[in-house]
């Protein structure tokens, strides 16, 4: 029986060698690239984000968690060769127009990751105009827009807006977040959900897409 509890757990620590040590004992075992990933690393990562969102464990930590991750993965990958990789679905996101802030964003990339969807991280300062375009070349089902200043807020309209002018709108679902944020600001400007933090955004992403 493999021991993925064993890896899960050395995910939660965020601790790199007893990461690298629990998937390389799976490995000789036998056990299967896909469950690995599931049952033992994301597992981990997912129980991070419980924790993070319950202000039981903080950003330094929820790196380190990711970093051991990764590590984890990257010695199971080559397995996964030649194998359809199932995800989630294609997540996108950006800090809008005019803010570099980008921290929060990349956390947020980090914990969707490791949920199992696929990011496109497109950086700071996106413009409408990039956004839709990048909309059309990579089609995610989902869109995360993220501003932490109240003067760069408004941009988020005005990227929603663009996706309308583009004829892209319905095509993707729309999330927003960040400091000066909030729900009623999410309707109002027409997005289609708002998360407070990283791993609230990983469930909002489930339930938009009806998971």
């Amino acid at each position: 029986m493999i021991n993925y509890e064993r890896l899960s757990s050395a995910v939660i620590k965020g601790n790199v060698k007893q990461v690298v040590e629990a998937t390389q004992a799976a490995i000789a075992e036998g056990a299967d690239p896909g469950e690995m990933i599931e049952k033992g690393l994301t597992a981990g990562m997912t129980i991070v984000g419980q924790r993070f969102k319950a202000c039981e464990m903080y950003v330094p930590e929820v790196l380190m968690a990711a970093r051991a991750m990764a590590a984890g993965v990257d010695l199971v990958k080559p397995m996964l060769k030649g194998k359809e990789i199932i995800t989630k679905g294609k997540f996108m996101i950006g800090t809008v127009k005019g803010d570099l802030h980008d921290i929060g964003k990349n956390l947020v990339a980090l914990m969707m990751e490791s949920s199992g969807f696929e990011v496109v991280n497109m950086g700071v300062d996106i413009s409408p105009e990039r956004f839709a375009d990048a909309v059309r070349e990579h089609q995610p089902q989902l869109l995360g827009l993220s501003a932490l200043l109240t003067t760069t807020m408004l941009a988020m309209k005005d990227t929603i807006e663009g996706l309308k002018e583009a004829g892209l709108r319905d095509s993707v679902k729309v999330m927003i977040g960040g400091a000066p944020v909030a729900a009623d600001f999410a309707t109002e400007i027409g997005a289609d959900g708002y998360a407070p933090d990283a791993a609230s955004a990983t469930e909002l992403a489930l339930r938009l897409l009806g998971k």
